[in-house]
């Protein structure tokens, strides 16, 4: 019986992305094609998927090798956000309890619902999905994160001053970033408003200074309706502070670029940042580094030729070594390039290809056990790919 069960859910993994799109077939509402991974503290791989309108949690103890039945942690099917930037995602405290956030919409508009469950039976069965936060205006984008202290943080982009503004026939662009912190296991605390006027369609990033100090990297509008990136670490748990802009690219847009950024904290207290833009200033995939929450970034680093189509980066701090990741297309093949660099960004290996695919694939993304770290990455073609990527390219 077992055996059957890992067939069947392998088989899953790799049928559904056959049969995923985000665009969708003609006639048809799109559908989410998305894996998010994490570790827990046993070295078990936990994997969240989207299955059409389900939200389903598998686990592997050889990672990725084969995996379990999944569980389904939505019981009946809901109307999954399957926009480009958005996720369901899964975290981990350190007693091995899950988290698992998502995001429906709720009607046409694209005015969308954040949603969260729990497991604390390793897996075994969810608590009912229920939302993040009591406003039903709209949420989207949901980030979780677990601090250093064992805590859950949420981060969302929030249009309830928006509704707001408009009944009182104010202008509001954008929308808000809001967060909540969780209140033990059973749900999450009021929601708070960290900053307004945020773009409000892309992923967040999230990384944390420490204990009660989350860093979020988001795409901000600035005057003038520039759509640059910036990073707010917050000073406690409900003190969030000033917005660091990382880059002056210029790209004033009154659209949504639906391709956030990703944000890495080295141990040495050194922020890094990689995003995407095609502002006046520049345009293509790039990085910039900071000494700290305070410091200035530095000038940003081009990861590729504009021409080969960067896109979706992706950064993760492991012990001394912080990868990078991103996609490429030249044409016929995507590729996943990689670098690491051992000295907090100022220096990087020369960048490698470690995957490729010519159909489909979801964003690159990392995850890292206490030996290793890995690329996480699900294609059409090849199903689920968890791929070794040393300290050394």
């Amino acid at each position: 019986m077992r055996q059957l069960f890992l067939l069947a859910a392998v088989v899953l993994l790799t049928s559904t992305a056959a049969a995923q799109h985000q665009h969708g077939k003609p006639g048809s509402t799109p559908e989410a094609f998305t894996a998010a991974p994490a570790f827990g503290p046993d070295g078990t791989l936990w994997l969240v998927r989207p299955m059409v309108d389900r939200i389903a949690v598998l686990r592997s103890a050889d990672l990725g090798k084969t995996f379990s039945a999944p569980v389904m942690v939505t019981p009946e099917p809901m109307n999954l956000d399957w926009g480009p930037d958005a996720r369901a995602r899964i975290a981990i405290d350190p007693k091995g309890g899950l988290v698992v956030t998502f995001g429906v919409f709720q009607d046409k508009n694209f005015n969308g619902r954040a949603y969260f469950a729990r497991s604390s039976d390793n897996g075994a069965s969810f608590t009912r999905p229920r939302p993040i936060t009591a406003d039903a205006t709209s949420q989207r984008f949901e980030i979780a994160g677990v601090d250093p202290a064992g805590r859950v943080f949420a981060a969302w982009l929030d249009k309830r001053n928006v509704a707001r503004a408009r009944a009182a026939r104010r202008a509001y662009p954008g929308a808000a970033l809001a967060y909540a912190w969780e209140d033990g296991d059973a749900g999450f605390g009021d929601a708070s408003i960290a900053l307004d006027n945020t773009c409000e369609c892309c992923r967040l990033g999230l990384a944390f200074a420490g204990a009660g100090r989350p860093a979020v990297a988001f795409r901000n509008i600035f005057p003038g309706s520039v759509r640059d990136h910036g990073v707010i670490t917050f000073r406690d748990p409900t003190t969030p502070g000033p917005v660091r802009r990382v880059s002056v690219d210029n790209w004033k847009i009154e659209a949504c670029p639906h391709h956030g950024p990703s944000i890495a904290i080295a141990p040495d207290g050194s922020y890094h940042v990689a995003w995407f833009t095609d502002g006046a200033v520049r345009k293509g995939l790039f990085y910039a580094r900071a000494d700290s929450a305070d410091a200035p970034y530095s000038q940003p680093r081009a990861l590729s030729a504009a021409n080969r189509q960067p896109a979706r980066p992706y950064l993760l701090a492991n012990g001394p070594a912080l990868h990078l990741v991103w996609k490429e297309f030249d044409g016929t093949k995507v590729a996943v390039r990689w670098q690491v660099s051992h000295d907090s960004g100022r220096q990087w290996s020369t960048a490698r290809t470690v995957a490729e695919t010519e159909d489909a694939s979801d964003h690159p993304l990392l995850v890292a056990d206490k030996q290793r770290t890995y690329l996480s990455w699900l294609t059409e073609i090849e199903g689920y790919r968890l791929v070794p990527l040393g300290d050394q390219p």
